[in-house]
């Protein structure tokens, strides 16, 4: 008889719930380990409001801090016992597209398997992270090892947001002088924002409604805080850059308002890049886009995976530049991640991430 773990599951739009499943059996390629702490994304209330569809009776959730409980015959490097993250986005590393993405000349990000958004398989087509276990498929291309001395939560962001925020950075090209402005303050707009200070904006614009995330931006690296609810946020920051527009402008909402606002600001040449998961079809207006002559570049990016990705985020943590503990600002038990859900949902209480502890 199988042994069983504690798991959320997808039952159908407006209901994840924590069920009984299997203990998953791992192949040789694979690792199991025993999830000590993980949490809830954006994406994860897309799935539950249906917005993003995934199969019925499907774990949920992409974003493990762990420990190896077992490894499949083939792994090699690693060492049962051992902490680890993997990322939420985790590649096979042997597909066209991942082989292609990851040749490109910008360094390729490492996201894609079979097709789009196929690295991404953790509460997507595989069962995902919100559970006492999970099975990492071709673990050691994603497997990677706590730093001694970093707590849980400290690395808690780097499976997903920080990786996420940091390539909406990356993508937009920033340069050292530049200034960014960054629409949306939640998880990702705030890693987006540190990510674009590390970076070398020297001007950094950022744009929210929640006066604790504008004030959680400051300690991320924005100097200028911007509440669309008191201010006209595009002729406001058309007239902080002296008419100029923004080299670089990152949409981390998922919004036709803040695409748009955030086309609005952009200097010609200059690159809006693009986080939010969208729910619609986009517009694109034709004044803002200069009839498709303004140079503008239009970029998304899937959270970049695989195991250096995950080393090189956590050694950014470990060296201190940037600190992203304060975003947890909820805990909860797995036995509790209805209610956890329920809180992040709504968005309650100045919530901006939940740790979920397993153990």
């Amino acid at each position: 008889m199988a042994m069983m773990m504690k798991a959320a599951v997808f039952v159908e739009p407006g209901r994840i719930e924590l069920d009984d499943k299997p203990i998953p059996d791992i192949g040789p390629n694979d690792a199991l380990i025993r999830v000590t702490t993980t949490t809830i994304c954006g994406t994860d209330v897309h799935i539950l409001k249906g917005e993003y569809p995934v199969a019925k009776g499907l774990t949920v959730g992409h974003e493990p801090v762990g420990i190896i409980e077992k490894l499949g015959s083939n792994v090699q490097g690693y060492r049962e016992g051992q902490r680890v993250i993997a990322g939420a986005i985790c590649p096979s590393f042997t597909s066209y597209a991942c082989q292609d993405h990851c040749s490109a000349q910008d360094g390729g990000s490492h996201s894609h398997g079979y097709k789009p958004m196929g690295g991404w398989r953790f509460g997507n087509s595989i069962d995902g992270a919100q559970a006492e276990y999970l099975r990492v498929p071709d673990a050691q291309a994603n497997l990677s090892p706590v730093p001694d001395g970093l707590t849980d939560e400290q690395v808690l962001m780097c499976p997903d947001i920080m990786s996420t925020g940091f390539a909406g950075a990356e993508s937009a090209n920033i340069r050292i002088g530049d200034t960014v402005a960054v629409f949306a303050q939640g998880p990702i707009g705030l890693c987006a924002t540190a990510g674009a200070k590390l970076r070398g904006a020297s001007k950094i614009i950022v744009v929210d409604g929640i006066d604790e995330r504008l004030q959680m931006a400051r300690q991320m690296g924005a100097d200028i805080t911007l509440d669309f609810r008191k201010v006209d946020v595009v002729a406001e920051i058309l007239k902080l850059t002296g008419g100029r527009g923004v080299d670089a402008s990152i949409e981390a909402l998922g919004l036709q308002s803040t695409f748009e606002a955030a086309l609005r600001v952009l200097k010609p040449g200059g690159t809006l890049s693009s986080l939010g998961v969208y729910s619609t079809d986009l517009r694109i207006p034709l004044d803002a886009f200069c009839a498709g002559l303004g140079d503008h570049k239009i970029v998304t990016s899937l959270c970049p995976g695989g195991k250096e990705r995950m080393r090189r985020l956590m050694d950014v943590i470990a060296s201190g530049r940037v600190d992203l503990g304060p975003m947890v600002t909820h805990r909860y038990p797995l036995e509790k991640i209805v209610e956890a859900y329920d809180l992040f949902s709504h968005q309650r209480d100045g919530v901006l991430k939940v740790a979920i502890q397993a153990i």
